[in-house]
């Protein structure tokens, strides 16, 4: 085993090169404890100096038989003539010593600027320790005075800051040596070579006993190694629309049931009750949705009274009138203020977004007056207005700021299953379903064409529904008026599903899936092994309503569970594609079971234990 030192540097101070006597490595080599029988083992590589005089080799044994290799480079001109030699110097060394005198100012700048950033690049990719030795004793440590010669004098020295310094950017160790006496090289310098030295037979001690283990023999088996199952794929949720959805019934005037027109019997706009009703008290005062007692609220009363009147023959809620779909209620707006911001107003309900500032602005755009604005803003937060509480600015901007989407679904939830101001009566499994269909042809297109094309339902007060459950009807309407759904189980999610795939809800098939995976993936495998849940019906019913996300997601879960699945009846049930994918994609693989045979035979043929079972 051997060390390898290289040191960088002149730190004599002038004194001739040959004088090896000064040297610090030479006195340290010559006088240190550890090296033994110094005039026979210590000696010059004159060969290697005459091939290179940029540095000495000195060779040594310390510590009885380490081999001590000591490569002393005074030059720094090492780096400029020779820099594949000196790049190899720092690769091999165990630690770099860097000397120069305290006395030798422009000495130390050159190799602050230009060679320790070389050596600094070369450590980059090993950790190498490193000392600084600043040697000698400065010329001026009386107390400086200021006049222009002793600054000069000063400077021409290199102060301690400024050599730690140059050991903070390098990472070293940094010494300062007054003189190479006993003390200075034995205990001092010499102490901080040695704990290095001894680090570096550590380090090299230890790489090699690692490589003195013993690998296992070829002939011994192996325990096989498991491999990780596959990633199931990754289903990727729909975003909601519906707060477009509610905005863009305004839009397309399908099922209005409201027309509003001025003081001259001109019409305005038109709008749906149920929205309109879901969203302020005052409009169900207006329809008769709720009476005075309900609301128990003077200005909501005052508000309804003052600013609208109604035809009064169709201000009642829909009951069994089929007619009642072709006669929408004629309002008139008796403000002529609010009148012309009025389609203003229904965009900012229907929007279901509450941008309150927007909506401020757009009124302030068509009616310059200020007082004016903030009275028709004040009629505006009236209709907003919860029964009982203190209406002000404030209090409505807080109001639409922490309802921004759920406003219309959260209200929406009191009309759900009600057959106040419903128009379509849903018969299924000999049940009466009421809903509205505004909210029907806003949510789902298949509904919008069947209400508003030439089908039998667009007409009908009574539709018919087959081939779905009354719970599973239920479950799809309360998404479509509330936008969310919590099914009871997988079967029930699979069943919302096909309802979905047949109405074409796209969101609501994501979520039904999700739902599922969920299900699945949180079941224990012991519960997985005895649950009577059929998961290849699962997976028939999938593909077959086209959910194409879920049908793969389950045959990479069968096969992710191969172990448990391939036990059951119905796993043959599967075709030939579906049991070749699972086979391709099983887990534990087919490999892994019989290297893992194979290794429990071996170790029951030689009666010892396994280290991994």
């Amino acid at each position: 085993m051997s060390i390898h030192i290289v040191a960088f540097g002149n730190e004599r101070g002038g004194c001739s090169e040959d004088d090896q006597q000064s040297s610090l490595i030479w006195t340290y080599l010559g006088r240190s404890a550890l090296v033994s029988d110094t005039d026979s083992s210590l000696l010059l590589n004159s060969a290697n100096y005459l091939r290179n005089p940029s540095f000495t080799e000195y060779q040594a044994r310390v510590f009885g038989n380490v081999r001590l290799v000591v490569h002393d480079c005074p030059l720094w001109g090492v780096f400029d003539s020779d820099w594949y030699t000196s790049r190899n110097l720092i690769g091999e060394a165990d630690i770099i010593v860097i000397k120069y005198s305290v006395n030798e100012k422009s000495s130390f700048q050159e190799v602050k600027d230009i060679y320790a950033p070389l050596i600094k690049k070369a450590l980059k990719h090993c950790s190498v320790p490193v000392i600084i030795s600043a040697v000698g004793a400065r010329q001026n440590e009386e107390v400086p005075c200021t006049c222009p010669l002793c600054i000069s004098d000063r400077r021409s020295c290199v102060t301690a800051s400024e050599g730690i310094q140059l050991a903070k950017e390098l990472g070293a160790t940094y010494l300062e040596l007054h003189s190479l006496n006993d003390f200075y090289i034995g205990k001092y310098f010499g102490g901080v070579l040695e704990y290095f030295m001894i680090q570096s037979l550590n380090q090299k001690s230890i790489e090699k006993m690692k490589k003195r283990k013993k690998p296992q023999t070829c002939h011994e088996i192996k325990p096989p190694q498991l491999e990780q199952p596959e990633k199931m794929p990754i289903l990727k949720s729909e975003a909601s629309h519906y707060d477009s959805d509610l905005h863009n019934l305004l839009f397309c005037c399908h099922c209005v049931d409201v027309t509003f027109y001025s003081e001259d019997l001109k019409e305005v706009a038109e709008a749906h009750r149920i929205v309109l009703c879901s969203v302020s008290h005052v409009f169900m005062l207006l329809f008769n949705v709720k009476s005075p007692d309900d609301i128990q609220d003077s200005s909501i009363i005052r508000t309804a009274q003052t600013l609208f009147a109604v035809n009064q023959e169709a201000a009642h809620p829909v009951s069994n009138q089929r007619s009642s779909c072709n006669s929408p209620v004629r309002v008139i707006v008796k403000d002529s203020f609010f009148c012309s911001c009025l389609s203003d107003i229904l965009h900012f309900i229907y929007s279901a977004a509450f941008q309150w500032e927007l909506l401020e602005e757009q009124i302030k755009k068509k009616l310059k007056d200020p007082e004016i604005v903030e009275l028709v803003l004040e009629k505006v937060k009236c209709i907003l207005k919860i029964p009982g509480k203190v209406n002000n600015s404030r209090n409505c901007r807080l109001y639409v700021s922490k309802r921004p989407l759920q406003l219309c679904n959260s209200s929406l939830r009191l009309f759900f299953n009600t057959t106040v101001l419903a128009d379509v009566m849903f018969k299924i499994q000999g049940a009466i379903v009421p809903a509205h269909r505004a909210v029907l042809v806003a949510r789902c297109e298949v509904m919008a064409a069947m209400f508003s094309g030439n089908y039998m339902e667009s007409n009908s007060f009574l539709v018919p529904v087959f081939g779905i459950s009354k719970d599973t009807f239920l479950s799809f309407l309360e998404y479509l008026y509330t936008d969310s759904c919590c099914p009871a189980s997988i079967l029930q999610a699979m069943a919302l599903l096909i309802c979905a795939e047949m109405y074409q809800v796209s969101r609501l098939q994501h979520i039904c899936e999700l739902y599922i995976i969920t299900q699945l993936q949180s079941m224990p495998s012991r519960e997985l092994a005895s649950t009577r849940l059929s998961v290849v019906s699962l997976l028939r019913k999938a593909k077959f309503h086209n959910s194409d996300c879920l049908s793969n997601w389950l045959l990479h879960f069968i096969a992710s569970n191969y172990l448990i699945f391939s036990q059951k009846p119905e796993f043959g049930d599967l075709s030939v594609e579906e049991r070749n994918f699972i086979e391709m994609h099983r887990w534990p693989s087919s490999m892994y079971l019989k290297q893992l045979s194979e290794y429990r035979n071996y170790i029951h043929s030689r009666k010892c234990h396994c280290v991994v079972m």
